[in-house]
């Protein structure tokens, strides 16, 4: 493939760069990656793309980091790895070690296929180099059809677990799986628990039963208390990683959700709109007035340096404390540094006034609820009726309407997220902590894994900052124009609910 002859410029200085940062430090973590090589899956997405970034500028020996890539989008593995290592996740190791992303070596790949769709020269590649895998592709949309949900969450795993046992020198194994992937228990131990379904058995109906009968199979396996076929197929998924455990060391990561980053590459990083992200984002620009949400719950959010540490972390310990057992981690906050949904709210509001944006709409304030009824009449008020308004105004001076598809997008996000923001669990974490608790004294600063030294004030704070500035795109120099914008919105805001409160008090009299 085109992108091994022209990315893999391996630099034989880098080992040499490598010392220089490490030569006074003694780090067994670095020490366990240093000489052998990488593979990742999943490294386009979130957590990849802070994991690779991390690998690079903290384990300076090691040798090369593989990245398993498929076409997608209609954008080839060579066109997605280019728009991967523009990514501003990159920006600080671009500054401080630019040569070191002459290791990333991007691989045409597929892991719903076997041998993970490699051809045989890049096969044999990886068992003779790779020492350590991370799997992390999956789909994490909620409402992907149960077909698409196994072959990509589980027929995926099983693959990677396969090719697996070819690596010649495997050290360890780490599965990126999801805290929520036990949503039917309340209480969520660290250890791999019986599947909801066989996964060998739901596999086989994916590739042999109709669309229309796998559709009612989903309804069936839905019923047992999995909220989506996302949660359904990580389950199974966590099945088939165990038992595989026998053959390599393997770990099993468990992250809540997953949020800007705390501390590096930069405070506040992120890149997507999913999730947490998007409603913090849409809160900031005053669009959104009501969620459906029980406010007094924990929401278990974990920063995204801190998942990214555990994992590296994670494939070392389970190296050098090697069980016969899938060593499992639940990275999660809420037993250890919870913040209720209220507090998040709170916090949220009051670091969009402090640092709006220009594309803020109306002035920010929204209400928890857990009353349908009145939710549904705010979100006709409040959500439909503006959007269509504007999409109005938007034909008649001849652009594109775009609010009412982006009402329908959030408003079907908001109705898959509703059962994580109406339930609450306890995630035992005792392996999590363990982790801090077994590095040594330069290990802990560098791969920080303990989540109650965050401060959650600062942390949504750098949050909207970095919301602002990665996913809006908004410059320093627009914050002025902006707040003045806000204020504009604000007596605006002011005159609507005195205008509301006239009508009222008009019509109440009237009658």
């Amino acid at each position: 493939m085109g992108t091994n002859n022209n990315i893999e410029l391996i630099n034989k200085n880098n080992n040499n760069v490598a010392s220089m940062y490490s030569c006074s430090q003694q780090s067994s973590i670095e020490d366990f990656y240093s000489g052998g090589s990488v593979l990742i899956t999943g490294a386009t997405g979130f957590v990849g793309k802070a994991l690779v970034e991390k690998l690079l500028r903290s384990c300076h020996g090691i040798e090369n980091i593989f990245l398993l890539i498929r076409p997608k989008r209609g954008l080839d593995p060579d066109s997605r790895f280019r728009e991967l290592m523009k990514n501003p996740v990159f920006n600080r190791l671009q500054k401080e070690n630019p040569t070191a992303l002459s290791k990333v070596i991007a691989l045409a790949g597929d892991v719903t296929e076997v041998d993970l769709g490699l051809n045989e020269k890049d096969q044999e590649r990886l068992k003779n180099d790779v020492t350590v895998i991370f799997h992390s592709a999956a789909t994490v949309r909620f409402n992907e059809r149960l077909k698409d949900a196994v072959r990509l969450n589980t027929q995926a795993t099983q693959n990677v677990m396969k090719f697996c046992r070819k690596i010649k020198n495997i050290k360890a194994v780490v599965h990126v799986s999801t805290a929520y992937s036990n949503a039917d228990k309340r209480v969520i131990e660290e250890e791999v628990y019986p599947p909801p379904a066989d996964p060998e058995g739901i596999m086989h109906c994916c590739e042999t039963l109709s669309e229309y009968t796998l559709d009612h199979l989903s309804e069936v396996l839905l019923a047992n208390k999995h909220p989506n076929t996302y949660t359904l197929t990580k389950a199974m998924a966590e099945w088939v990683v165990s038992q595989h455990a026998h053959h390599v060391p393997v770990a099993l990561v468990r992250p809540s959700i997953v949020t800007a980053a705390w501390k590096e590459p930069t405070p506040g990083w992120v890149d997507n709109i999913s999730g947490i992200t998007g409603i913090m984002m849409e809160i900031g620009r005053g669009t959104i007035r009501s969620i459906i949400c029980d406010q007094k719950y924990i929401v278990d959010i974990i920063p995204v340096d801190i998942v990214v540490n555990t994992l590296i972390a994670a494939a070392w310990h389970a190296s050098s404390y090697r069980t016969n057992d899938v060593k499992v981690f639940n990275c999660t906050s809420g037993t250890q540094n919870g913040i209720r949904w209220d507090q998040l709210g709170v916090l949220t509001l009051r670091h969009a006034f402090e640092y709006p944006t220009r594309h803020v709409q109306w002035y920010p304030g929204f209400t928890f609820r857990t009353n349908r009824i009145m939710h549904f009449i705010y979100e006709i008020l409040f959500h439909f009726v503006p959007a269509f308004v504007i999409d109005i105004i938007l034909r008649a001076q001849g652009a594109k309407p775009i609010m009412m598809k982006i009402y329908h997008r959030f408003k079907s996000a908001a109705k898959a997220g509703e059962f994580f923001s109406l339930n609450e669990w306890t995630f035992c974490c005792d392996n999590q902590k363990s982790l801090s608790y077994d590095m040594d004294e330069y290990d802990r600063k560098e791969f920080e894994t303990n989540v109650k030294k965050v401060q959650w004030d600062d942390y949504v704070k750098n949050y909207m900052i970095g919301i602002r500035k990665y996913v809006l795109k908004d410059s320093n120099s627009t914050l002025p124009s902006a707040k003045q914008k806000l204020k504009r919105l604000y007596w605006l805001h002011k005159i609507a609910q005195f205008l509301a409160i006239f009508l009222v008090i008009k019509v109440l009299c009237f009658r």
